[in-house]
C-alpha cells in the first residue's frame, strides 16, 4: 500500500517538475541588454571607440552577452593591430 502512495506521489512531482518547465519555456529569457543598450552597444563597437569588454562593463554583462546582442550580418570582426 505504501508503495502504491510513493509511486503516485512520484508521478505528481514529475507532472509537476514537467508543468513547471512548459511554463518556464513558453515565458522564455528576459534580454540582459534593452534595445537601446543594444544598439548602443552596436554603435560603440562598430566605431571602434570600445573594446567588447569595456562595453560589458559599461553594462555590467558578460562578454558572451554583449556579442550576442551584436548584429552578426553588419558586425565586421576586427583585424589585430
Amino acid at each position: 500500500m505504501l508503495s502504491v502512495l510513493a509511486e503516485l506521489q512520484r508521478e505528481l512531482i514529475v507532472a509537476n517538475t514537467n508543468d513547471g518547465l512548459a511554463s518556464a519555456r513558453a515565458r522564455g529569457r528576459r534580454p540582459r541588454l534593452t534595445a537601446d543598450q543594444a544598439e548602443l552597444a552596436q554603435q560603440l563597437y562598430d566605431d571602434r571607440e570600445k573594446t567588447v569588454q569595456q562595453i560589458a562593463d559599461m553594462f555590467n554583462v558578460p562578454r558572451s552577452t554583449v556579442y550576442g546582442h551584436l548584429d552578426k550580418a553588419k558586425t565586421v570582426p576586427r583585424q589585430p593591430k
